[in-house]
């Protein structure tokens, strides 16, 4: 005998297959078994603290937004290769010198490709001088510029998509940073423009206000989803419009309404409650981009190494067995919604009192839905979400350079994030065009008919 099959709550392969899905599993003493799910490991007696301190991990389920959200690296890597091809053929179509050239396409075809790549070359080289480093800049400065407004842009995207990533592995669909993100501002920047406190104290108030903003926002979808079984999808939706004519209407109040203005703009924060400049005045790139950082990796140590974190993975992964499991289902709920709010809320304060330095009504701009797709680009980690967040930051401050030097409008880049959601949806699309996996799926199932011939 092995000694995997002496590990407690293992099964040798050749024991038939139990009859229900937890048969089999038993609790796990000081060790997490081989071979056990964790619907079966919980339901099997496993309290979350034996689980978690043995180090197993509950796997992924069976559900559609879980396999998308949790699919194969190189399907990722992938999805944003054919996005920026669709891209460059979108390009190249609407370029001048290629339509030109392609009336006499048949006659002399390499004018017309020369011409299509010297438009997306062109289109992408300003793409990438405008977020990552600027080659034809005169002083090293200038030329990482570019690199530190993508690390701007980025900043509320990595802390709103680990908000809605967060939500997606307790199996809820967070549509409501958006509103999140405009209480958090919303608080954060009453308490930069009203109250007077010293130097630290007063940036630090305002981003537990932002952080309290946001967990609000984000807690009412947790509470009706736990206690009247509301949808979280719809629930928050609709506060996203709450919270968006709600901060119009306070806009117009006197409260928040800067004097001499008619303007739905507040006055501007103080200078002690904004994020100080991480590399000086010309730069635009500020100290919240570490509190993202920093959020990355507290979100990776909560779902990976705390008890809570367990808790909330195994909700995900089987509400019922977690139930079962002594799991309180409706508290992970909603402290999942809390938590995700609550970094929401704290996007909020880097565009408060990080770049945007006063209160309208497009304080939040897109970032908030941006960050559904950052977080399915991510694949719902923490890792992920960061690299994700980092590269639409890119495509959205590349854009308007992109846009500046050629003449290409800035929509290209949401055509180009919008296509990478699509194929990162349908991993299937992507492995048939670049024919992945099709050797490995038949040689199985021509053993499978092999082996029932002979049976």
């Amino acid at each position: 005998m092995t000694d995997a099959e002496n590990l407690p709550g293992t099964r040798p392969e050749a024991d038939p297959a139990p009859q229900h899905p937890t048969a089999g599993a038993r609790p796990v003493p000081g060790g997490a078994p081989a071979g056990n799910t964790p619907a079966q490991l919980a339901e099997a007696g496993n309290t979350p603290a034996q689980l978690a301190e043995a180090g197993h991990t509950p796997g992924e389920g069976p559900g559609p937004l879980r396999r998308m959200v949790t699919g194969d690296g190189l399907i990722v890597i992938l999805a944003i290769v054919l996005s920026l091809l669709v891209g460059a053929v979108l390009i190249a179509l609407t370029d001048e010198r290629v339509q030109a050239t392609a009336g006499y396409f048949f006659a002399r075809p390499g004018d017309t490709l020369a011409a299509a790549w010297t438009a997306v070359s062109e289109a992408y080289g300003a793409l990438f001088r405008s977020s990552i480093y600027n080659t034809q800049a005169d002083s090293f400065a200038d030329a990482i510029y570019p690199l530190t407004e993508t690390l701007t842009v980025a900043t509320p995207l990595i802390l709103a998509g680990l908000g809605v990533a967060l939500a997606f592995r307790v199996g809820l669909f967070n549509i409501g940073a958006q509103g999140q993100i405009i209480l958090g501002a919303l608080l954060a920047g009453w308490v930069g423009f009203t109250l007077d406190l010293p130097v630290g104290v007063h940036l630090l108030a305002a981003i537990v206000a932002g952080v309290v903003g946001g967990a609000i926002w984000g807690g009412i979808a947790g509470v009706l989803k736990a206690t009247r079984g509301a949808h979280e999808v719809i629930v928050t939706i609709m506060l996203n419009y709450i919270a968006l004519y709600l901060l119009l209407f306070v806009l117009s109040t006197p409260a928040f309404q800067r004097p001499g203005s008619n303007n739905p703009v507040s006055p501007p924060i103080m200078e002690s409650a904004a994020y100080p400049a991480l590399f000086g005045t010309g730069f635009r790139l500020h100290y919240g981009f570490l509190l993202a950082l920093g959020a990355v990796a507290f979100v990776w140590w909560l779902l990976n190494r705390s008890t809570t974190g367990f808790e909330l993975r195994a909700v995900g992964a089987n509400p019922a067995a977690a139930k079962t499991a002594g799991i309180n289902v409706g508290r992970a709920y909603v402290t999942a919604m809390v938590l995700a709010g609550a970094l929401a809320g704290l996007a909020g304060t880097a565009q408060i009192a990080g770049t945007e330095r006063s209160l309208s009504g497009d304080i939040a701009a897109s970032f908030g839905f941006d960050a559904i797709t950052v977080a399915l680009l991510g694949r719902s980690s923490p890792i992920g979400t960061l690299f994700a967040g980092l590269l639409f930051g890119a495509l959205r401050a590349g854009g308007v350079g992109m846009q500046s030097e050629t003449g290409i409008p800035i929509d290209i880049v949401l055509v180009v994030q919008s296509f990478i959601v699509l194929f990162i949806a349908a991993p299937p699309l992507v492995r048939s065009i670049f024919r992945i996996g099709t050797k490995s799926t038949k040689k199985p199932a021509a053993q499978a008919a092999q082996a029932g011939g002979a049976a």
